[in-house]
């Protein structure tokens, strides 16, 4: 389960980690209300469980309450990568000098947890070139012992006051990783600030993400219950399928979610981009596929790759699913289809009577789409 970043905030704080004077509101009045208390200049930040905010528009900035007030008007009930803001951190802006990136997740490869830091934050770690990250791994039954993390913050490059109160940052991030049961933990930007001279600077955790197990959640009573879907992805849940939102133009559905996630690769890899992530399931009988296909189209993608592999699911069900929408909803963008498996000839027998091909290889299917959606980007 996802936190909001104010929510995660708060754990922090209470772990000892300096975070940005501010607290969430929920109307524009209250923003206002916040930026008066606090003091402006105030960051206004998007609460949502998603992210790239900043580039999507979702942390603006005001010098004074009033128009705090009018940059809360603008931002509440806006979509915001799907998302529907409902509630704003108003926070003190602060003033940069150096931007980390410090975090600890779960390895699942050596099942351990693994600490990760990088000199170069404010941007996703993906995003950041593999020798600018510092990757140490924690045994659990020891944790982070201080040495280690003043280890890490050497090979940061840091010195003096900001490196002693990195590594302590370090410790802490580690403790609420274990006390939460948290996948995932991370300071983006973990900010050094300037102070009243030297030896005074300050590091504060600018943002914050903590996604908690949600196997665990039975031992974190205090923490609410958030449901991180957006609109479609609940609507889709509701359907008894999986979905995940991405920001493609390519919509996909598959069959096992193995197989949707090899599906993404694969457009991937012919310079397609993914609009979502859809598993159909084993053995989803005609309507629940024909809704499926029905989601995908109201998406309006520039193409659509239904990867089907039939083993408990039948391909001529996908067919007559496929067909039924073409027939009452209409499919207005290319479709391309890859069919094997139980039914497999009678699938592509429906499919081909209704002037639609059908593909054995998912590499033509994937060059094919990718194609009809205006090549690769």
């Amino acid at each position: 389960m996802k936190l909001y970043e104010y929510l995660a905030k708060e754990i922090l704080g209470k772990s000892g980690i300096p975070t940005p004077p501010g607290r969430v509101a929920m109307n524009p009045d209250e923003v206002a209300a916040v930026a008066a208390e606090i003091g402006a200049p105030v960051a206004i930040k998007a609460q949502i469980l998603a992210g790239g905010r900043g580039k999507a528009g979702g942390i603006r900035f005001a010098d004074h309450p009033e128009q705090a007030r009018a940059v809360a008007k603008e931002m509440f009930g806006a979509d915001l990568k799907g998302f529907k803001i409902d509630r704003l951190l108003v926070e003190k802006k602060l003033k940069i000098e150096n931007e980390l990136y410090v975090g600890v997740a779960v390895d699942g490869a050596a099942k351990l947890p693994l600490l990760i830091a990088s000199a170069q934050g404010g941007m996703s770690i993906e995003e950041v070139p593999e020798k600018a990250i510092v990757k140490r791994p924690i045994d659990i039954t020891w944790g982070l012992y201080p040495y280690t993390a003043r280890e890490v913050v050497r090979r940061l490059g840091l010195t003096g006051t900001p490196a002693k109160k990195v590594a302590e940052v370090l410790v802490k991030l580690y403790r609420v990783f274990r006390a939460y049961d948290a996948e995932l933990v991370e300071i983006n930007p973990l900010i050094i600030a300037a102070g009243e001279g030297p030896g005074k600077e300050e590091v504060i955790a600018a943002d914050a993400r903590l996604n908690v197990d949600d196997y665990a959640l039975f031992r974190h009573k205090e923490l609410p219950v958030i449901d991180e879907g957006t609109a479609l992805e609940k609507k889709v849940k509701a359907i008894g399928l999986a979905y995940v939102e991405l920001d493609g133009d390519i919509a996909v559905m598959a069959n096992g979610a193995g197989m949707a996630m090899a599906t993404l690769d694969i457009l991937s890899r012919y310079g397609g981009r993914p609009a979502n992530f859809l598993d159909a399931g084993g053995g989803a009988s005609v309507e629940p596929t024909a809704q499926a296909i029905d989601v995908l189209v109201a998406t309006k993608p520039k193409a659509i790759l239904i990867n089907i592999f039939g083993g408990i699911t039948r391909c001529d069900d996908v067919a007559k699913a496929i067909l039924w929408v073409k027939q009452n909803r209409g499919i207005p963008v290319p479709l391309v289809v890859r069919l094997v498996g139980t039914n497999e000839a009678e699938g592509v027998r429906l499919l081909q009577e209704a002037g639609l091909n059908a593909y054995r290889s998912l590499d033509e299917a994937a060059a094919k789409v990718v194609a009809a959606a205006g090549g690769a980007k």
